[in-house]
């Protein structure tokens, strides 16, 4: 049971997380950017957040620079009690205050008798954001009451919050759906909301099928008929919109920003927080992040806030993601390079270190000379002028790909081949003698079957023999490469093989068909990719494996023994 609440008419003093500029009982200011990762970003399909992730994650958004921070519904979801309990002793916000999310109370009941409401009391956050019906369909056939009903229960419920001292934002559920089939009862949900002491009215596209011009226009009228209130959006993401929605919401007027870390959220999701408020600063050059006091955090750090959410959400990343995606300022066309060398602002809208991210130059059969020559110039290769070198890299590399070679995502095979050129040969860690691999499955059918593997190596000034096992013969070949090379480089012991992806290039051929291996390989600080390609998956795996230790070892610094 929720402990009772005393009642009072003053503000409850604050505790943690609650000693952030912005306290409990002051205004907001003019803009607001409001994150709802933790709890409508949360409802994504496969995400499951724990009260440390969510933890964790706050003080990234705080880092950000957002000025709101909901943290999921306490009362209805046992976590979000938990959360909130632990953020009052645990959390030091520097920008943001955190929201706690509820619904209105119960038809029938008063609201101080509801023990959903009594909980958003309980979990002391500062600001309670309430989800209120608008559309009068919902009021009738979801909430089974009728429309003047609704209302008390948005006026009784604010009320109630306000007098003990909580900042209120109401989220208008349906708002847009709402307002096109009754506009006058939308409008009165705002409008006894903003009446009971409600700072902030959030139009929410909750089914997500707006189009900005839409949006747009409704925003519009909304300031004209409800004047005193403070207009937010909250966009979901089914027609693919919902950044542009949410820009043309700000643009129509609404001061108030919902959104998620990486477009989080049920279904499609919820507008990308990122390339919304990045699209805000850079293109309308509006300030709606907290500046940084510090220095660190803001704008600035957009690319690796987006991926250290991604590693604590254990959702990937997406590389076409907006402005922080790997691929945002990728450039494959040899035409693109060429104009790049000139001025990198030809192809790029932004200049990608205002988001903490980089531009990326992928070779490919489609490079020219200026792509490798830029591609060396990431890698700290200096090849302007050498137009003989330049060229047999870029045949080699239109060759190798015709062979089923690709660089665009093996960045470390293609510095490995363009050293090979500059410098006449690989960094010499070993001299492979030669290995096997060996599946073996014991008794009947549906028995699980066992793959070995023997390496055969000189490293080191020895001969080095190592038998790996493992349960396929590529995991076996990996497992004794290790073993083989751990003797004369133990830094491989940090070296964690995290991704393998297969692909059959050629299909006609059947199983003699040419196969090509990617993987990713880290050592818990960098990452990198290498490429295979052979008839078959062991051998086009084996290139790529020795290729990820071969540059592993140079990247460490370590010298061939």
């Amino acid at each position: 049971m929720p402990r009772r609440v005393t009642v009072s008419t003053t503000p409850l003093p604050p505790t943690g997380w609650a000693h952030a500029p912005r306290g409990a009982g002051e205004r907001p200011g003019a803009f607001d950017v409001y994150d709802t990762t933790l709890r409508d970003g949360a409802q994504q399909e496969g995400m499951n957040l724990s009260v440390s992730d969510k933890l964790a994650i706050a003080p990234l958004l705080d880092e950000l620079g957002v000025g709101y921070i909901e943290g999921g519904w306490p009362g209805a979801i046992p976590k979000d009690t938990e959360f909130f309990a632990r953020a009052a002793k645990e959390l030091r916000l520097r920008h943001a205050v955190l929201a706690a999310f509820g619904a209105t109370r119960k038809p029938g009941v008063r609201a101080w008798d509801d023990p959903q409401v009594r909980a958003l009391l309980d979990s002391e956050a500062p600001v309670v954001t309430l989800v209120a019906k608008s559309d009068i369909r919902h009021v009738e056939r979801a909430l089974r009451t009728d429309g003047p009903e609704n209302l008390a229960m948005i006026a009784d419920t604010v009320a109630v919050l306000r007098r003990e001292g909580r900042r209120v934002v109401v989220d208008a559920e349906h708002f847009f759906d709402g307002y096109a089939y009754d506009p006058q009862y939308a409008l009165s949900a705002l409008r006894t909301a903003v009446e009971a002491g409600a700072e902030t009215v959030v139009l929410c596209d909750t089914n997500g099928g707006m189009l900005p011009a839409g949006v747009f226009a409704t925003v519009t009228a909304v300031r004209e008929q409800v004047p005193d209130a403070r207009l937010g959006i909250h966009a979901h993401n089914d027609s693919g919109c919902a950044v542009a929605n949410s820009i043309a919401a700000v643009e129509a007027g609404a001061v108030h920003l919902q959104g998620t870390v990486n477009g989080y959220g049920e279904r499609t999701g919820n507008a990308d927080l990122l390339a919304t408020v990045a699209n805000l600063e850079l293109k309308t050059g509006r300030h709606v992040l907290a500046p940084p006091p510090d220095g660190t955090g803001g704008l600035a750090e957009l690319t690796r806030i987006a991926y250290q959410i991604s590693e604590i959400t254990n959702i990937a990343p997406f590389a076409r993601q907006p402005y922080v995606g790997a691929s945002a300022f990728a450039h494959k066309a040899g035409l693109h390079a060429s104009a790049i060398k000139v001025d990198p602002d030809l192809y790029q809208h932004i200049d990608p270190t205002a988001v903490g991210n980089d531009m990326r130059m992928l070779v490919s059969d489609m490079a020219g000379r200026a792509s490798v020559e830029l591609k060396g110039r990431e890698f700290g290769l200096d090849l302007t002028g050498q137009h003989d070198l330049l060229g047999r890299v870029t045949q080699r590399v239109k060759d190798a790909e015709a062979q089923g070679y690709t660089y665009d995502a093996a960045d470390a095979s293609f510095e490995l081949l363009l050293l090979e050129e500059v410098e006449g040969g690989r960094p010499g860690y070993f001299r492979v003698e030669s290995w096997r691999t060996i599946v073996e499955r014991a008794g009947s059918r549906g028995t699980p079957a066992t793959a070995e593997a023997t390496v055969k190596l000189h490293a080191g000034g020895e001969r080095i023999v190592a038998t790996g096992e493992g349960n396929g013969p590529v995991n076996a070949l990996d497992a004794a490469l290790r073993l083989a090379l751990l003797r004369v480089y133990p830094e491989l012991a940090e070296f964690e093989l995290i991704d393998f992806k297969v692909r059959i290039l050629d299909t006609n051929h059947g199983t003699d068909a040419i196969t090509r291996v990617l993987i990713e390989t880290t050592d818990g600080t960098t990452a990198w990719s290498t490429v295979g390609v052979g008839p078959n998956l062991i051998e086009a795996a084996w290139e790529a494996l020795t290729d990820s230790a071969i540059w592993g070892l140079r990247n460490r610094g370590v010298d061939p023994r």
